[in-house]
This record gives structure tokens, C-alpha cells and sequence, in this order.
């Protein structure tokens, strides 16, 4: 029986993770799953996740807890973005090591590379140029937790690795119009148009700046896959001290195009306009995903497909997103 604790189960990334996990159980593997919620343990109080991990002794530890958000929301509560993620992740992480925990898996985000970094961006991209304003202090944050799993590598032997996912979507997904992601933001604002009659949809920015889009259920099934990588095949494919892999889907599409499909999965009918007044952010962000295919994973779920099974969900469950 492994025992794996999941800080940010309740999250979209971190309730993927558990989903996977749980489907193990079907493989006849043995785990054990330990979760908190918010109310239950506050990550950023350090006393109470070292009391946490004193108690419940987790084997392998997924740090998927994050303050999160899109552009909007990185613009208008920037001290909260880096104050909350530096906290969650340096007192999960520091607990872990105290605790003895050998195995640990830290999720970040692809806004940690520099606004103008050569595509498809590399891991050694990090650290090589300006990050985009509009999110830098949660990728401050998010960098931080790199270094802080590579930095417990080099100086006591640790196995702590981060993934870096590409722009992610799925369920469990935040809706919210303002503090939402693209994907969500968009679907929500097409969805209340079909219901409404309206004849217009407004996008944010020129709706040429192109992402780089996962199912997170794929995510979550690339994550542990790499979590359970012998160290040593891990590293034969990076460097030693290298913690951070990059999980992709290999292709982009523009925020336009991503629009159109959108519409279509809402069965939105009418026009699509932009709002160049709005911000773009960064131009173009598509990770290169070769070490992690190289290592013998391949993402499953077509673009199109999961946007009409997220719009599925979000229809599902739109009682439980109002709340």
C-alpha cells in the first residue's frame, strides 16, 4: 500500500490527479489516498502542515494546491498570486523533507518561462529572459518551487520533481467570467450568450496570441507517469539536478481559433468580435514536449473532443459553479 498525499484535490489539477489515482485501484494496485480541504488544513500556516504530515506520515506527496487564475485576476491581485504560492509551497515542501518524505511531485505552470522565449520552449529556457508582466508574480512563485525541490535534490538526495503543464482545461474548472482562464472564461461568456439570444460574442485582446491546450485528464495521467519514473531513467533523460519536465500536447491554436471551437461546442451561431483595448499577453506559448515523449507518453484526448466534453460538465454542474 502506497500512501499519497494530494494537497488540491479539490482543485481541477488536483482532482484530476486523484481520479487517476483511484483508477489504479481498478489495476488492483494498492493506494491510499490522504486529502484536506481548505477549511480542514491551511497550506500557507506552517505550524498546522507540519502538525498535518507529523500525523498522517504521507509516502509520496502531489503538490497540486495553487492560488490560480487568468489575466485579469494575475492584474488585480498580484500580491495575493506570489504571497499565497510562496507560502503554500515552501511549507509543503519543507514538510515533506522533515518528515522524510522521499517522493514528491510538484505542479507548476508554463507561464514560468520568458515572455519571448524561442518556441517551442525547452526546459532550459527558465531564468533566460523577462517574464510577461501580466502574470510575473505568480511565476516568480511558481519558479520558487523549482528551485526549492532542486535545491532539497542537491543537498539531501531528495527525488522531488515539477511538471510544467501547458494551458490546461477539463472539469473541476474555475467558470468565473472575471478570474477564470481563457478556456472556462470563454466558454461561460458563448454559453450566456445562446441563452440570452445573442447576436455577438467580445473576446479579450486581437485573438492572435496562440496557447497550447491539455485535457487535464491527460495531465494527470502524464504527471504520475512521470512520478513513477526510476530516478535514474528520469535522469538519463534530463540532467541530475533537473526537477522540472514540460507536459504538452505538441500543437497550438489562436485565441480566435479557440474561440470558433468554443462557439461551436456551445452551439453559439453568431459573431465573434475582438477588443484590441484588452490585453493579448505573452504572444505565443508552446512548450516542447520531446523529453517527456522521449520518455514514451503521448497525450490521448483531441482538442475539439474534450472542449464538447468540459461544455458537458459545465452544463452538469452549473448549479454547483453558481455557488
Amino acid at each position: 500500500m502506497t500512501r499519497y498525499y494530494v494537497a488540491g484535490h479539490r482543485g481541477m489539477v488536483g482532482g484530476a490527479i486523484v481520479r487517476a489515482l483511484e483508477a489504479r485501484r481498478g489495476t488492483g494496485e494498492r493506494v491510499d489516498i490522504v486529502t484536506r480541504t481548505r477549511r480542514e488544513l491551511d497550506l500557507t500556516d506552517q505550524r498546522a502542515v507540519q502538525a498535518f504530515f507529523d500525523a498522517e506520515q504521507p509516502e509520496v506527496v502531489i503538490l497540486a494546491a495553487a492560488k490560480v487564475g487568468g489575466i485579469h485576476a494575475n492584474n488585480t491581485y498580484p500580491a495575493e498570486f506570489i504571497y499565497e504560492n510562496l507560502m503554500i509551497e515552501a511549507n509543503v515542501i519543507h514538510a515533506a523533507h522533515r518528515t522524510g518524505v522521499q517522493r514528491l511531485l510538484q505542479c507548476g505552470s508554463s507561464c514560468i518561462y520568458p515572455r519571448n522565449a524561442p518556441q517551442p520552449i525547452r526546459e532550459a529556457a527558465l531564468l533566460t529572459g523577462t517574464l510577461e508582466a501580466t502574470n510575473e508574480p505568480y511565476a516568480i512563485a511558481k519558479i520558487a518551487a523549482i528551485k526549492l525541490c532542486e535545491s532539497y535534490n542537491r543537498q539531501y538526495g531528495r527525488d522531488y520533481r515539477s511538471v510544467m503543464p501547458c494551458n490546461l482545461y477539463g472539469p473541476g474548472d474555475n467558470f468565473d467570467p472575471k478570474n477564470a482562464h481563457v478556456i472556462p472564461a470563454l466558454m461561460r461568456r458563448f454559453h450566456e450568450a445562446v441563452q440570452s439570444g445573442a447576436s455577438d460574442v467580445t473576446i479579450w485582446g486581437t485573438g492572435t496570441p496562440r496557447r497550447e491546450f491539455l485535457h487535464v485528464d491527460d495531465m494527470a495521467v502524464a504527471a504520475l507517469f512521470l512520478l513513477d519514473l526510476p530516478l535514474a531513467i528520469y535522469q538519463s533523460n534530463t540532467r541530475p539536478m533537473l526537477s522540472h519536465i514540460n507536459i504538452g500536447s505538441g500543437g497550438d491554436v489562436s485565441i480566435r481559433e479557440l474561440a470558433g471551437m468554443i462557439a461551436r461546442a456551445t452551439g453559439f451561431r453568431g459573431r465573434i468580435l475582438t477588443d484590441p483595448d484588452k490585453p493579448d499577453g505573452t504572444p505565443r506559448k508552446l512548450m516542447d514536449n520531446s523529453l517527456l515523449k522521449a520518455m514514451g507518453w503521448r497525450p490521448r484526448i483531441e482538442l475539439e473532443d474534450g472542449l464538447a466534453a468540459t461544455y458537458k460538465w459545465f452544463l452538469e454542474h452549473r448549479s454547483e459553479i453558481r455557488a
